[in-house]
């Protein structure tokens, strides 16, 4: 599952991948929070409906976006506010969180750190087969983060940096090495 955070819009989405590896669309939305004026109650409800998505299909992983820095740094603050409601509502469903930068998964999903939210929205319509309206950008936001997720749980530098990984992957794949 994918969670964009926001105070005003939160978006979520989730993908199932098949025993071949493909992602494919299982449900996604937004949560309108612009009506509510007190932070804490927005806080309450972001809580209450990632906790209701997380009992409803039972996710493996919560793929979250990390707050960037903008030019105001008030945003970043509500903004990690409600990535932290989000994570506890999954966090005490034993569901494992994992966070991604903006870029990381723009980067995933278009090949270009800085697309647009238009570019990724076309890009997972794409990949997952599906039509999103205009007004669900959050929510293929949210998409592109638990794609981006899948995406690095499968790749062989899942851990990056790591040597070992390399090593493992070279142990179970012997006929991809070229000599």
């Amino acid at each position: 599952m994918g969670i964009d955070p926001g105070t005003n819009i939160l978006g979520f989405g989730i993908v199932r991948v098949d025993s071949q590896g493909k992602p494919h669309y299982v449900d996604m939305g937004v949560v309108d929070l612009r009506r509510i004026s007190s932070p804490y109650d927005k806080l309450e409800v972001i809580s209450e409906k990632v906790g209701a998505l997380c009992d409803l299909h039972s996710p493996d992983d919560l793929a979250v976006e990390s707050p960037f820095y903008g030019k105001n740094a008030q945003v970043i603050l509500k903004l990690g506010r409600a990535q932290g409601a989000a994570m506890i509502a999954a966090l005490s469903r034993g569901i494992k969180v994992y966070e991604y930068a903006p870029r990381r998964a723009k980067m995933a999903i278009c090949g270009n750190g800085a697309a647009s939210k238009e570019q990724v929205c076309l890009m997972v319509q794409r990949t997952l087969g599906i039509k999103i309206e205009n007004e669900y950008l959050d929510a293929s936001d949210a998409l592109a983060l638990a794609m981006c997720h899948h995406y690095q749980m499968t790749s062989p530098l899942a851990a990056a940096g790591s040597v070992s990984s390399w090593e493992k992957f070279i142990a179970a794949h012997p006929d991809r090495i070229k000599e």
